[in-house]
């Protein structure tokens, strides 16, 4: 009897798992393919424990950085080195470097980034130093350290360690920095040492960057709007001050307002860059047809390469970029806000950063290649070429996905076993 009940009953939910099978299919293809295609990108699965579109997004960038590198160098590469693939063949080893190190990165607990904060803060401090005695020098800057085959550009470093920095320290001292002056101005004091350093090189670039992190940092964790303003209007007024006091600088602002009136000395970047982006119309002159790249745009696979991004793939190729860049920045800040909901503190502080680091370098870098704002050497995060930069970018997308992983982890709900169906089971 016992053995004529229990088949019955297996029998029973078999044919209830079946029925669930076959509506659960017939409910999947009733969905409208749109809507199956945002829920696959905007996952509603509460069991998925990463952010499915923030790591499509860094792929996607990645990807098309890669063919667009490829593209861009093939005339530069044939000549500095005779092989055309040179710097595909590097910057592809990047890319696979790069996502071996973000899978690494997602391992490592968001904990060990804060209690670390301090000690990675000095180590960035001393790289910056020590790159002024024995950093590579190019174009009369030292901003390169070598090892062996590899070039480490230390104000990369700096940058990622600078935003863990101020992170853990809006964790600690979030009241202080919305109660009293003396809690905002602490990591600016930081900031200025940095400042001081970057300076040294010249890296004038990477410190605007750096200045616009902490400023965001300190307004997104509620500082008052008046210290913010003060520190904007005094931040202006260095930034113009340092132009002023440095000739090349002036130039460069100079050539940015009018770069044809001398487009063949200080403007000759600018408007060949802009030609590059008019000869690309809409749809632009096709995959591998840029003109300006052969040999006429300096640093066309590095700071300018929007620009053979538009001359080849036109308008609708610079959309597709700035669509995925911008996506990647909003998604970063709504895992901050997520992260800060949640209580995790540190990790909601650590996305803004990045999203504000990213959203800056590349509206300077897009902005310098199409005119709007003075050239600056700042590359285009997960697309440009350049080793360093894309090895941090990715250990950012890293830490990004490990703070996601935590949040969802922590909220999940373990439902709790049913007794009542354990013993019915066990007097069976």
């Amino acid at each position: 009897m016992v053995a004529r009940a229990h088949k019955a009953r297996t029998s029973h939910s078999a044919e209830q798992q079946l029925e669930l099978g076959i509506q659960s299919s017939l409910e999947a293809m009733s969905v409208p393919p749109w809507q199956r295609w945002r829920d696959w990108w905007i996952a509603t699965d509460r069991t998925l424990l990463y952010d499915r579109m923030l790591l499509w997004l860094a792929l996607a960038l990645m990807a098309i950085g890669l063919v667009m590198v490829t593209s861009a160098s093939f005339p530069v590469a044939e000549r500095l080195t005779g092989n055309p693939f040179h710097f595909m063949i590097r910057h592809g080893i990047y890319v696979g470097l790069g996502v071996a190190l973000m899978l690494t990165v997602i391992q490592v607990p968001i904990q060990w980034w804060s209690s670390g904060s301090s000690s990675l803060l000095l180590i960035s401090m001393g790289m910056l130093i020590m790159v002024l005695f024995i950093g590579h020098e190019v174009n009369g800057a030292k901003r390169w350290i070598k090892l062996g085959p590899l070039t480490l550009q230390v104000a990369e470093v700096a940058k990622l360690f600078f935003v863990i920095y101020m992170s853990s320290y809006l964790t600690r001292r979030v009241g202080e920095v919305q109660e009293n002056l003396k809690g905002f101005l602490k990591p600016l004091l930081v900031l200025f040492l940095f400042a001081g350093l970057l300076l040294l090189q010249p890296d004038f670039g990477s410190l605007v960057v750096m200045s616009c992190i902490a400023v965001g940092m300190l307004f997104l964790a509620g500082a008052r709007l008046w210290q913010f303003f003060g520190v904007m209007i005094a931040f202006a007024a260095a930034i113009v001050l340092l132009i002023v006091k440095e000739p090349y600088r002036m130039r460069r602002v100079v050539s940015f307002l009018d770069p044809w009136e001398d487009p063949f000395g200080s403007g000759y970047q600018l408007t060949q860059s802009l030609m590059a982006f008019g000869r690309g119309d809409w749809f632009g002159q096709g995959l591998g047809n840029s003109i300006q790249k052969l040999q006429y745009l300096p640093e066309a696979h590095t700071d300018f390469i929007m620009a053979v991004v538009g001359e080849e793939l036109g308008f609708f190729g610079i959309v597709l970029i700035l669509v995925l860049s911008f996506a990647l920045v909003i998604r970063t800040m709504q895992l901050g806000r997520k992260a800060l909901h949640a209580g995790h503190q540190y990790g909601g502080f650590v996305a803004y950063g990045i999203g504000i680091w990213f959203a800056f370098q590349a509206m300077v870098n897009i902005g310098a290649a199409a005119g709007i704002l003075p050239t600056k050497g700042l590359t285009l995060p997960l697309i440009s070429y350049g080793g360093t930069s894309l090895l941090i970018s990715c250990v950012a997308i890293g830490i990004l996905l490990r703070v996601d992983y935590e949040v969802r982890v922590s909220q999940i709900k373990v439902a709790p076993r049913r007794r009542s169906a354990t013993k019915a089971g066990g007097a069976a």
